[in-house]
């Protein structure tokens, strides 16, 4: 299935199609999120498949945010705007049960919990970089734009990327570093 002349616009169509661009989330809207994180993905130089993941990130909910503008069962519909790779990366990360899968992403022996099927698997170096930039981005918007949230949450998440370091770009892991140790 071939890309659209501009799968970024087509995102963006469909999450307000949807009626979710406006949707409340920290920091202002989801479809402003999106974007947001978009832009972090394509400031740390991620290839384009995984700047677009970062565009629908949301689209299926994730297992810190319930709101789920596309049902899983219309997989095909993100597929048609951002393409099959990047879709994969949209379920993988939506897909993630997070208190299980976290610890051992990084580790010799990965194992990855989908929160949608119940199933255990090993996901390829790939997918955990993807993964792991990807929720860096996420994270990392959310601490930037809400003070409370990083103050609650940042050395947490600073821990959380430390484990994940070896899965992370330079330039996300420098932004983790800067970013989660900020004092207001």
């Amino acid at each position: 299935m071939p890309l659209p002349a501009d799968p970024e616009r087509e995102a963006l169509r469909l999450l307000t199609e949807l009626g979710a661009a406006d949707a409340p989330h920290p920091g202002g809207t989801l479809g402003a999120h999106l974007r947001r994180v978009h832009r972090q993905l394509e400031a740390w130089q991620a290839r384009p498949a995984l700047r677009l993941a970062g565009l629908c990130h949301a689209f299926y909910g994730t297992d810190g945010f319930a709101v789920a503008p596309l049902p899983l069962t219309h997989r095909s519909r993100l597929a048609e705007a951002i393409g099959a790779e990047a879709e994969a990366i949209v379920y993988l990360y939506a897909s993630c049960a997070r208190e299980a899968s976290y610890p051992t992403l990084a580790g010799a022996d990965p194992a990855f919990h989908d929160r949608f099927t119940g199933r255990t698997f090993t996901p390829s170096r790939r997918q955990r970089e993807d993964f792991a930039e990807l929720t860096a981005a996420n994270e990392l918007d959310i601490a930037r734009v809400d003070p409370a949230f990083r103050e609650r949450w940042g050395a947490d998440l600073l821990a959380l990327f430390t484990r994940l370091r070896p899965l992370l770009s330079a330039r996300a892991w420098q932004d983790c570093a800067t970013v989660l140790t900020e004092t207001d």
